[in-house]
């Protein structure tokens, strides 16, 4: 197996969201960091959470199979996870609103008191590659890595890999800090929440949040490393 049949069998797309860099629309469509920008009538932030991100899924170029039928994720954290974060599933502590369709939202000005508000600006790229030890590589393929590695002084990181896209991002491969984590294949993964410098959002020492989503029992599971 060539190194380019390699890629070809691991590479995936994934819509990054870069932080700020243009003046803020506060527009429908529009997705952020550190705020929650719409609901439905009568929703209101739970007490002990605080607003994380805005995340609008319609007219993206890629979207997650799991994902396809929502157009709008809201999320917000609770002020206690950071006590949790070596548990395994933090599920508990965020509250995400998935929501099929458009109507009927109206407009808030929901801010989390510590990250610093910046609108989020989605971007398609096509090659987002998996850490190592993170899951996504079948098992064959990974032999002939190391087969590669051994006999042809082929290097993973070098070689293969073209980019780890640790930022915001739906889709794609979590781009671990530590080991790998996942919660089996009813529950793929789906979304990266990343410590984001701009936005004053630090996971103990640069981690991300990584979700996970079952579309068939609508539930989801998170996980957290950092360095």
């Amino acid at each position: 197996m060539k190194i380019d049949e390699i890629k070809a069998q691991i590479v995936r797309q994934a819509m990054i969201f870069e932080t700020g860099g243009v003046r803020p629309t506060y527009d429908l469509l529009e997705s952020w960091i550190g705020s929650v920008r719409w609901s439905l009538p009568g929703e209101h932030l739970t007490q002990g959470f605080q607003p994380l991100a805005t995340l609008f899924l319609t007219d993206l170029p890629f979207v997650p199979k799991s994902l396809q039928h929502i157009e709008l994720l809201t999320l917000c954290i609770h002020e206690e996870i950071f006590d949790h974060l070596i548990e395994d599933d933090l599920s508990r502590f965020f509250e995400i609103r998935a929501y099929t369709s458009l109507e009927g939202l109206i407009q808030k000005d929901w801010q989390h008191d510590r990250i610093r508000a910046f609108p989020l600006i989605p971007k398609l790229i096509e090659n987002d590659y998996p850490t190592w030890d993170g899951g996504g590589i079948p098992s064959e393929v990974e032999d002939e890595i190391l087969r590669l590695e051994h006999e042809e002084d082929v290097e993973y990181f070098d070689d293969i890999v073209e980019e780890i896209y640790a930022i915001h991002k739906i889709g794609g491969y979590p781009a671990f800090c530590q080991s790998g984590h996942d919660y089996g294949d009813d529950f793929p993964f789906v979304l990266q929440i990343a410590s984001d410098e701009k936005a004053y959002f630090n996971i103990i020492d640069n981690g991300n949040f990584y979700f996970f989503f079952n579309s068939t029992l609508n539930e989801w599971r998170v996980h957290c490393d950092f360095y």
